[in-house]
């Protein structure tokens, strides 16, 4: 029930993100507008989907593992992959001393898992078998691909509307707003609550599936107890030791890399620890 409730809530909000698009468009140009809106999103989320396993491995500075190198390491995500009926992911280690680790991928046969040297110090066998498990329930729920969709349609609007202001400062709306069905003052709402509207959705779709991948994670291992420990030390971790990372990549991440200079819950890529332990502890 715990995932079903999960899976309706991302199709709600992907469905309101598709949405704030197409009322993006139409607000700027009418049919014109909407059909911008719609090619841009067609060709932003077509590269993201090629590339963004790429782009994310190198802003992270993250480095090949092969099985000579780390073979209990490797033994442990190879046995879980089985697990969970999915092809064995490459695997990646990145240099920071902070513990964490994320997936990235456009498709399970595409995926990739990395970890932070400091997690391999840090987490014993079970802990880290819940931590691989809950990425590799990211692989197997297609969590990175619509990580990925939602985060470039957030960025269509904020671009749609960073054109809009510019274009309602120097005059670049026509007069013809009636027929057209947008420019002008029509855009004004959107340029204001587009951008704040869109990051809302964004983040509250990464957090549902956040909840949902513990959830897996707890199916894949059998019990909820190891990723329960992890996240609670992880957690200890993210507070005391910084991790210089692109803020664009953080919400990947099991917890939040930037924990210490995190705002206010409602803009936070990931749910509070205390609640995701208490949900795996129900389960």
């Amino acid at each position: 029930m715990i995932g079903f409730g999960n899976q309706a809530k991302t199709v709600l909000l992907m469905s309101l993100l598709t949405i704030l698009v197409v009322l993006a468009g139409q607000a700027l140009g009418g049919e014109s507008g909407m059909m911008l809106a719609f090619l841009m999103a067609l060709v932003m989320n077509f590269g993201s989907y090629w590339f963004s396993d790429k782009i994310a491995l190198a802003m992270t500075r993250a480095q090949l593992m092969t099985r000579d190198e780390k073979p209990q390491f490797y033994a442990l995500v190879e046995n879980l992959a089985h697990k969970a009926n999915l092809p064995m992911p490459k695997l990646y280690i990145t240099p920071s001393q902070q513990p964490n680790a994320f997936a990235t991928g456009r498709n399970p046969a595409h995926a990739a898992v990395a970890v932070t040297a400091g997690l391999l110090t840090l987490l014993d066998r079970n802990e880290l078998e819940g931590v691989i498990a809950h990425e590799l329930a990211h692989i197997k729920n297609r969590d990175i691909f619509i990580g990925t969709i939602a985060a470039v349609m957030a960025g269509v609007i904020t671009t749609l509307a960073n054109w809009a202001q510019w274009a309602l400062m120097f005059g670049g709306f026509n007069g013809n707003d009636e027929e057209e069905g947008g420019g002008g003052l029509a855009a004004l709402p959107f340029i204001i609550l587009g951008p704040i509207a869109a990051l809302l959705v964004q983040m509250a779709i990464s957090r549902s599936r956040e909840y949902l991948a513990d959830a897996t994670a707890a199916k894949i291992t059998g019990q909820s107890t190891g990723l329960t420990n992890a996240l609670l030390k992880l957690e200890r971790g993210s507070t005391i030791i910084p991790m210089d990372v692109n803020p664009a990549t953080s919400h990947m991440f099991i917890v939040n890399p930037l924990h210490a200079k995190r705002l206010l819950s409602l803009f936070s890529t990931h749910p509070p620890i205390e609640e995701r332990v208490k949900r795996l502890n129900r389960l």
